[in-house]
């Protein structure tokens, strides 16, 4: 109910810059109230007006100014500042929020490293470094914290890949009474003592050669599948359809020499023609004979020898001339020639001619 009953944040920016603002919707509703302050311990205190407000919805919602020292007294007023609202007198510098570290700089000796920053210049015994690091394998931040102005810890691995940020902490409640850290330094990426732009290019430098190798190797797979279906194809195919030889071939005279002329081919080619067609008879004659030899031998086995002479083309009566064909009965032992063969000949055997 009284004047200091309000809540207000102060915060005192690295001691350069006060910041004091309030809740003017609900503490001031439908007033636009004004601020003063003055950095005077002195009993005659001179308050000087806010020259920079901060505004929520166009009501004046805090105030922005330079820090002058070390102690401070506020004022909000109504809109002419006639009547008082709220007041307060502080402590500026239980109000720091220190700003971020400067000129970082970090030190690897193995599974080591040393991060450390610029002492500042004023109380830099109220200060603490905060470290805080984690792997690309590592969901939450691990945190670590030391004297200003230098920190190290131990255990990391060469083989993954870090991300580090650093901040100041002021000391509560011996140096402030409020825990104000500073914003987080640009967050930094290393891999072993290496300094990256960030995590994802150790992975992508990790998985180039895998993803090229397994791309050769599904290459070289995909090469000897199909290497494979074609030969099994080229037999289906010769089973299933097999080639049709071209006659240009084997009658390449008749193509050649003769321009397709198949009538002119046969006249110049009878003796071949007929050549042939010997070569393919004797083995049936072969076989007959042999047939024949057969039979002589059965007939030997069933009777006493027959001899037969026949004349082929005769005719039935007596004075009839000689026959042009005769079957003679060889001589013992004799070789008679027959179709290119010579077949040796007993008593046993005839020969029809």
């Amino acid at each position: 109910g009284g004047k200091d009953a309000i809540n207000i944040t102060i915060i005192n920016f690295n001691n350069e810059k006060m910041q004091i603002t309030w809740a003017t919707r609900e503490l001031f509703p439908n007033e636009n109230v004004s601020f003063f302050y003055i950095f005077d311990e002195g009993k005659h205190k001179i308050l000087k007006p806010c020259t920079n407000y901060l505004l929520d919805q166009d009501y004046n919602s805090g105030c922005v100014f330079k820090t002058e020292g070390p102690t401070l007294a506020i004022s909000i007023r109504n809109s002419n500042g006639s009547e008082e609202l709220f007041s307060k007198n502080l402590k500026a510098d239980f109000y720091i929020k220190p700003s971020p570290p400067e000129n970082v700089t970090f030190f690897w000796e193995e599974d080591t490293v040393t991060v450390s920053c610029n002492k500042p210049e004023r109380n830099a015994w109220c200060l603490r470094l905060e470290l805080q690091y984690k792997s690309k394998f590592d969901k939450d931040w691990q945190s670590r914290t030391s004297e200003c102005c230098s920190i190290g810890e131990q255990g990391f691995d060469p083989r993954k890949c870090y991300s580090f940020r650093i901040r100041l902490r002021r000391r509560v409640p011996y140096c402030n009474v409020v825990n104000y850290s500073s914003d987080w330094e640009a967050e930094t990426f290393w891999m072993n003592g290496t300094l990256l732009d960030s995590c994802d290019d150790d992975i992508t430098s990790q998985s180039k050669p895998v993803f090229v190798l397994s791309c050769s190797l599904a290459v070289i797979l995909i090469m000897l599948i199909l290497l494979i279906l074609l030969c099994k194809w080229q037999r289906v195919q010769m089973s299933v359809l097999p080639a049709i030889p071209d006659p240009k071939y084997p009658f390449a005279d008749l193509f050649n020499d003769h321009n397709g002329n198949l009538q002119e081919w046969l006249d110049k080619n009878d003796h071949v023609l007929l050549q042939t067609k010997l070569e393919y008879e004797e083995p049936e004659s072969i076989t007959e004979a042999e047939s024949q030899q057969e039979d002589g031998k059965n007939s030997n086995k069933q009777g006493p020898l027959e001899k037969i002479f026949t004349f082929s083309g005769a005719d039935e009566h007596a004075d009839s001339k000689p026959a042009e064909i005769a079957c003679l009965l060889p001589a013992s032992n004799t070789t008679a020639p027959f179709a290119g063969f010579h077949i040796l000949m007993n008593d046993d055997m005839y020969v029809m001619l």
